[in-house]
């Protein structure tokens, strides 16, 4: 009769062979990158979606043969594809002679575009910066390609989040991956020799317009204030307009942009910042040190207590929550979706743990996106 099976024996063959796994998948991301830098020379889009389809038949194929469970092995070699694909990504943005192509609403002098200035300054290879009017506008053209990322506002300390932003992100085909919190110093612009008593209207975003709605009440109350697309554009049209009796709430930026002379500065809360978010077809990788944060968008079960249920539940998986926003789900009166920021990385043991509990609370739930968390952000 044969002796027992040593179990540490057994267990110290499995973990030569984790390494050996380790090291292979090390190899196919060096490869990646070979892959990546071919694609750019022969501007290949990094995606071949006919070619992965293939892949994935093929390794359905050998997983038979290798008496292995197809559609688990299939399910780890699309994790596999996906990380490659993230790898090259990030490859791509760290090319020296690669610009990267970012858009961002609004104009030259919007904040928005100075936010952008701030994260990309510096860039090896350069960035360039495309300035559009909507943030719908935006986001199509990263979906088509035509951009590699897009840095959309979010939410503002004083005027709160931007509806727009949240709808967008659950449309889909884009992911978050990074995060920017920008102080927000607003100004009073206008024609050179206006005058506060003579104006008439003032343009801004309407978040700006919200932003400033104290001083505007209290300092202005008899001009009129007219929502615009953005800062910049405001202050773009009062010097195309030529008014005196018109002036617009943006930056200094713009001010110096568009010849305009500051009326009044200090229109906001001291403590006034914009959180911005950075949008990319594909996730991208993270170092494991980096703080971090993941956003997920779900859509509750319609019972009683389910929110409560889901709060609990990450509660007691020990994830922080850092931002609850709903928002109304179109076409369907009095339901909503809720867009959720937690603390740690959507691959984590924890994380993990509590999404699949709270799956079954949920009709839908996806991650939007795992990426470190800015310095100054909430959370």
């Amino acid at each position: 009769m044969s002796s027992p099976l040593d179990l540490g024996a057994l267990r110290d063959a499995i973990e030569a062979i984790d390494e050996e796994i380790l090291d292979a998948l090390r190899r196919r991301m060096d490869l990646a990158d070979d892959v990546a830098r071919s694609k750019l020379a022969n501007a290949a889009p990094l995606r071949d979606q006919r070619r992965e389809d293939l892949l994935l038949r093929r390794i359905r194929t050998r997983a038979a043969e290798h008496k292995l469970d197809p559609h688990e092995v299939e399910r780890i070699w699309r994790l596999v594809i996906d990380m490659s694909v993230a790898r090259q990504q990030a490859l791509v943005t760290r090319q020296d002679t690669t610009p990267l192509r970012v858009g961002y609403p609004g104009v030259e002098g919007s904040y928005s575009h100075l936010a952008a200035r701030r994260l990309y300054a510096g860039r090896s290879g350069g960035v360039l910066l495309t300035g559009f009017d909507h943030s719908r506008e935006v986001v199509e053209a990263l979906r088509r390609g035509e951009q590699d990322l897009a840095l959309l506002p979010i939410e503002n300390t004083t005027a709160g989040s931007m509806n727009e932003t949240y709808d967008l992100l659950a449309e889909g085909g884009v992911v978050i991956t990074a995060e920017l919190v920008s102080q927000v110093d607003h100004r009073l612009l206008g024609l050179p020799g206006a005058k506060l008593e003579g104006l008439r209207e003032v343009l801004s975003h309407p978040q700006a317009l919200a932003q400033c709605e104290a001083f505007l009440r209290d300092k202005l109350p008899w001009a009129r204030a007219v929502p615009d697309v953005d800062t910049g554009g405001a202050a773009q049209k009062v010097r195309e307009r030529n008014d005196p009796t018109v002036a617009a709430i943006a930056s200094e930026i713009a001010a110096q942009r568009f010849g305009l002379e500051v009326l009044a500065r200090e229109l906001q809360p001291e403590s006034d910042y914009t959180r911005f978010v950075e949008v990319g077809r594909e996730a991208t990788p993270l170092s494991p040190e980096a703080p971090c944060k993941t956003s997920l968008l779900m859509v509750l079960e319609h019972k009683p207590g389910t929110l409560g249920e889901m709060l609990q539940r990450l509660t007691l998986r020990g994830v922080n929550l850092s931002k609850l926003e709903s928002r109304p789900i179109p076409g369907s009166p009095w339901q909503y979706r809720f867009y959720v920021d937690v603390e740690g990385h959507a691959a984590s043991a924890p994380l993990t743990a509590a999404l699949e509990d709270i799956r079954p609370l949920t009709s839908f739930l996806r991650v939007l996106g795992t990426y470190a968390r800015a310095e100054g952000s909430h959370g």
